[in-house]
C-alpha cells in the first residue's frame, strides 16, 4: 500500500507523487539562478583554439659565434626572450659554448673593471670621496670606500653563503627541504647583491647570467667545431621528436645552413638571429633579425607581420584543393579500367541478349541529336 504525503509549498497543496517534477524544477531553478546570463554556459571553444594554436617556440644559441658583446649577458638575454615571445609560446632556450667563450671577457667589460680599480685606488688615498656611500644591499651598512664594502662582503656574507651551502648540500629528505626554504630569501638576497659586488671569477659570468635568464647552458669541449656539432645534433633530435614548430638560431655559422633547409623540409618556422646581413643562414630562413634589432626593441615590433605572414600562408595552404584518392573512391565510386572493362562487357551482352535494342535507323556516325532533330 502507497501512501501520499501532503504538504504545502507556496500556500498550495502538493502531493509526494509529484516529488520527481520539484526536484526537476529546483534544478533548474538552480541552475538559472546563479547564471545571471540566463543562457547555459559553454566552454569558449575560440580561446581554446587560440591558446592551443601558438607556435611552439625553441630558442638555439650559438655563444662561440654570437657571444652578446653590446650589452650585458642577462639584459641580451632578457630582450632575445621578449623577442621571441611574438613568435610563440617559447617551451626551450638552449644555449651552447666551449670553455674558451665563457673564459673570454669583452673589451668595453675589461675597460670597466680598469676604470673600478682606478677609482678604488683614489678613495683609498683619499682623492676622491663618493656623493653618496656604498650600501651592502644585504645588512645595510654603509661604506665610504668601494674597497671596505668589498672586503665586509666577503669576510661576513660570502662565508655565511658558503656555510648555507655546504648545510643544504649535506642534508637529506626532509630535512633537506626544509633548509632550502629556510635560506631561499637570504641566498636569493645575496646572489643579486654578489651580482653588483664581486667580479666574477669566471670571464664576466656569462654563463650564470644566462642561467639567471632561464637558459641551459652547456659546456662542451675545447675541440674545434664542438659546439656547433652538439648543437646542431640537438636541434636534429627535437626535430625528430616534434617538440618545436619554430626554430630561432642566433648564429652567423654558415655549417648550420642545411639544418635550416631541413627544418624547413619539415614546415618548421625557421629565423636567424646574426649581424651577417648577406649571410647563407639568413637567405634560407624565413626572416633573420640582426643584434642591434634585438637590442634596441625593433624587431619584436617587425615580429608581428612576420608572424602575419606565416597565418596567411597557413590559410592558404588549407584552402588549396588536393586530390585524394581514397576519399574520392568512396564518394564516387571507381574509375579504374577493369571496372569500364566490365561494364563495356556488360553493355555488349544487353545488346546482344535484346535488352539494349540498337537504333538502325540512323547512320553510325550520326549522332543521337541529329536523328531527333529529323
Amino acid at each position: 500500500m502507497v501512501s501520499f504525503i501532503r504538504f504545502r509549498v507556496g500556500g498550495r497543496r502538493v502531493d509526494s507523487s509529484t516529488i520527481p517534477t520539484l526536484t526537476t524544477l529546483i534544478r533548474i531553478f538552480r541552475c538559472y539562478h546563479f547564471n545571471t546570463s540566463r543562457t547555459p554556459k559553454t566552454p569558449d571553444s575560440f580561446a581554446s583554439v587560440q591558446s592551443a594554436g601558438r607556435n611552439i617556440v625553441a630558442v638555439f644559441w650559438d655563444l662561440d659565434n654570437k657571444p652578446p658583446r653590446s650589452v650585458s649577458p642577462f639584459d641580451a638575454a632578457i630582450r632575445l626572450k621578449k623577442t621571441v615571445e611574438s613568435f610563440g609560446a617559447v617551451r626551450y632556450k638552449i644555449a651552447y659554448a666551449n670553455q674558451h667563450s665563457f673564459d673570454y671577457v669583452p673589451p668595453e667589460i675589461r675597460e670597466h673593471m680598469r676604470d673600478r680599480r682606478t677609482l678604488n685606488q683614489l678613495e683609498n688615498k683619499g682623492v676622491v670621496k663618493p656623493a653618496d656611500p656604498y650600501i651592502c644591499r644585504v645588512c645595510g651598512r654603509k661604506f665610504y670606500t668601494n674597497e671596505k664594502l668589498i672586503n665586509h662582503f666577503m669576510q661576513i656574507h660570502e662565508s655565511e653563503h658558503s656555510k648555507q651551502v655546504s648545510q643544504i648540500e649535506s642534508a637529506k629528505g626532509s630535512q633537506r627541504v626544509k633548509l632550502v626554504g629556510k635560506y631561499s630569501m637570504k641566498m636569493e638576497k645575496y646572489n643579486n647583491a654578489a651580482r653588483d659586488i664581486l667580479i666574477p671569477k669566471v670571464g664576466y659570468g656569462l654563463g650564470d647570467e644566462l642561467k639567471r635568464a632561464g637558459y641551459w647552458v652547456n659546456v662542451v669541449s675545447n675541440k674545434p667545431q664542438a659546439a656547433d656539432v652538439a648543437l646542431r645534433n640537438h636541434i636534429v633530435d627535437m626535430m625528430d621528436r616534434r617538440q618545436m614548430e619554430c626554430l630561432i638560431l642566433v648564429s652567423d655559422d654558415s655549417d648550420f645552413v642545411e639544418v635550416l633547409k631541413e627544418a624547413k623540409l619539415r614546415c618548421l618556422k625557421t629565423v636567424v638571429v646574426g649581424d651577417n646581413n648577406d649571410g647563407d643562414l639568413k637567405r634560407v630562413s624565413d626572416a633573420a633579425f640582426s643584434w642591434q634589432e634585438i637590442i634596441m626593441g625593433k624587431a619584436k615590433k617587425d615580429a608581428v607581420s612576420v608572424v602575419g605572414r606565416w597565418k596567411d600562408s597557413d590559410i592558404l595552404k588549407r584552402l588549396e584543393w588536393t586530390y585524394n584518392y581514397e576519399r574520392e573512391r568512396r564518394l564516387y565510386g571507381s574509375c579504374s579500367e577493369d571496372d569500364d572493362n566490365q561494364n563495356d562487357d556488360l553493355y555488349i551482352c544487353n545488346l546482344i541478349s535484346g535488352e539494349i535494342k540498337s537504333d538502325q535507323s540512323r547512320a553510325w556516325w550520326k549522332l543521337e541529336s541529329d536523328s531527333d532533330v529529323k
